[in-house]
């Protein structure tokens, strides 16, 4: 049933109705950090709310023009991590402050930085988990990266692999505006399903 451009939806029966213009429509979302380097190398670091896998080696970023957009156009490149529960107030604080107004904010928040050997663009030391990422497509606020390299430091690794229970992410919660940390295992992906497919 299509809708009218300007009429209203219908509500569904028995729960609160929000409409399309609520927030949460894709909660919660990844705490993704993006960083570059400007034209002097300095390195600057944005908190990105609106982020997701694309593709089996492809990130994908919407985000407005800013310092990030600009260095992007710039080097071609950027680095993708992870705010988790040790970084909250310092990938918060990415959020909050534009590279433009505080270029150092990299250094403020006490944060260091090496080149990334991939790719033309910084890794974020304190960040234990970075995506090296290739601009594949940035037009209309829309960021496409080709993966090219995934490090992590042995401190979130069990048996060779990323842990979460270890790199202990966080998530942006719209509904409470809060970040929130990726809770317990409560089901195997491929298995707790399989219940269904023996009836």
């Amino acid at each position: 049933m299509d809708m009218n451009k300007n009429e209203l939806p219908r509500e569904v029966a028995g729960r609160k109705n929000f409409g399309a213009e609520h927030a949460l429509m894709t909660t919660p979302q990844p705490c993704v950090m993006v960083a570059t380097w400007d034209r002097d190398r300095v390195p600057d670091v944005m908190m990105a709310a609106w982020a997701g896998q694309y593709d089996f080696k492809q990130i994908v970023v919407s985000m407005s023009r800013h310092r990030t957009t600009e260095n992007l156009e710039l080097t071609g490149a950027f680095t993708v991590s992870f705010a988790d529960i040790r970084t909250v107030a310092e990938s918060d604080y990415f959020g909050l402050v534009s590279g433009k107004q505080v270029p150092d904010k990299v250094a403020r928040a006490g944060f260091t930085v090496s080149p990334s050997p991939n790719v033309d663009a910084p890794i974020i030391n304190e960040y234990p988990l970075t995506l090296e990422c290739k601009v594949v497509r940035w037009s209309d606020g829309i960021l496409v990266g080709e993966v090219v390299n995934m490090s992590a430091d042995e401190s979130v690794l069990t048996d060779g692999k990323v842990d979460l229970a270890k790199l202990q992410p966080i998530v942006f919660d719209a509904a409470g505006m809060c970040y929130r940390a990726v809770g317990e295992v409560v089901g195997g992906a491929w298995n707790a399903g399989k219940k269904f497919t023996k009836q």
